[in-house]
């Protein structure tokens, strides 16, 4: 079993150099925890997904251009997440916004190849498919 991710959950990328907090509107149509329960729609960059610290990714044109600058020298820039596609895979049963809830095994990728993981799912008490 997974748990329940809400609104508040530690979030992290593979290339960022610091985590982050999910943030889920609280117009969310299910609660836990007197939180609002996340969707696996929630994965807007800079509304769901704030930057993380420092970009490391070669793939970040800013990344490549800089590191290009310092003579091959990796040189990290700002985050800023660019999320094309949902959370996956979701909760096979539990559904919230009429979409599957997102629990903490859920991952989904920044364009610049990065992974965004859940470190933390926000509450302990409920667990998901």
């Amino acid at each position: 079993m997974s748990s329940l991710v809400i609104t508040t959950a530690q979030i992290k990328c593979s290339f960022g150099a610091a985590p982050g907090v999910l943030t889920v509107p609280p117009s969310a149509l299910v609660n836990s925890n007197k939180q609002p329960v996340a969707s696996i729609m929630d994965s807007k960059p800079n509304v769901n997904i704030p930057p993380f610290g420092m970009c490391s990714s070669p793939s970040n044109p800013t990344v490549a251009s800089a590191t290009t600058a310092a003579s091959g020298v990796l040189t990290p820039q700002p985050c800023v997440p660019a999320v094309a596609a949902p959370w996956t895979p979701g909760s096979s049963t539990v559904m919230a916004k009429n979409y599957p809830a997102l629990n903490n095994s859920s991952t989904c990728t920044c364009s610049w190849a990065g992974v965004i993981s859940i470190l933390s799912a926000g509450q302990v008490n409920t667990n998901v498919p």
